[in-house]
């Protein structure tokens, strides 16, 4: 899979997308990174780390977040794509789920568009990533959680999310599939689909991995979000187990680590 001027050999490897919040309240590194240059300090030091894509966002897509217009999200974004364009030697992935951000973004340097309601938020979502040719992150979402059958509605919004990326002209090799942790579910479902990882590998596509800090962490681990480093650690240790192809992280050097040392033992004999 080519993103951006890098190739990535998936399945096979395990890569790590540097998460970049220029945003005031995300719920874990709300305001740290939101002027030009504390964001640029710490891409430096995520690519130096082993990052192999960075992940900006522009608004908190934590639960109960404020809302913000595509316009302010742009404001937010493009500046620090430019400057990450202008300065550094990596894809950059954008993660919005409207569609004049993305546009914005794909015009400022962007080459891969993640978003979190998988299509199914903005109809023009889909014609932007057509006639700009970047990868697409879909993410499995949904407004209310479902009871019964949990897995089997997860495997029929992706279902659906595919078929609307493909028959809208959406190529095979510019499909990941992110199973959505934290959007959509409950405490108990968001550990059911990360046991369940391997499943997804049914859809052909790879798969992105987001747990980093959130809250199926916290709640298992009584704990708060500045300290769930090892609970994020042990959710990339499976996800390269189940064959995730990217994992999206705030702490790039200890889940690199991590994951390196779990690819050595499962490639181990082969």
């Amino acid at each position: 899979m080519k993103i951006g001027n890098r190739e990535f050999q998936v399945p096979g490897t395990t890569y790590v997308m540097g998460i970049l919040n220029v945003t005031p309240d995300s719920f874990s590194d709300g305001g740290k990174f939101n002027n030009l240059d504390s964001a640029l300090s710490h891409v430096e030091k995520m690519i130096a780390e082993g990052a192999a894509l960075i992940d900006v966002g522009g608004e908190s897509t934590r639960p109960g977040a404020e809302k913000i217009t595509a316009e302010e999200e742009i404001d937010r974004v493009v500046p620090v794509i430019e400057k990450i364009k202008a300065e550094f030697d990596v894809p950059i992935s954008l993660d919005t789920y409207h569609s004049k951000t993305a546009k914005a973004g794909i015009e400022a340097g962007v080459s891969m568009i993640n978003d979190i309601w998988g299509l199914q938020h903005d109809p023009e979502m889909i014609k932007v990533i057509v006639e700009s040719g970047v990868v697409c992150c879909l993410t499995h979402n949904r407004s209310e959680t479902t009871g019964s059958n949990f897995i089997n509605s997860v495997f029929m919004d992706l279902t659906k999310c595919i078929s609307m990326a493909e028959k809208s002209g959406i190529v095979d090799n510019r499909i990941i599939l992110d199973p959505g942790i934290g959007f959509g579910k409950t405490y108990e479902q968001n550990l059911e689909i990360m046991n369940s990882l391997e499943k997804l590998h049914m859809f052909g596509y790879p798969l992105m991995l987001g747990a980093s800090r959130k809250s199926v962490i916290g709640n298992t681990l009584d704990l708060p979000v500045d300290e769930r480093l090892e609970g994020t650690i042990a959710t990339s240790v499976i996800g390269v187990m189940k064959g995730c192809s990217f994992i999206r992280v705030h702490d790039v050097k200890e889940n690199i680590r991590a994951i390196r040392m779990t690819e050595a033992i499962r490639n181990a004999g082969k």
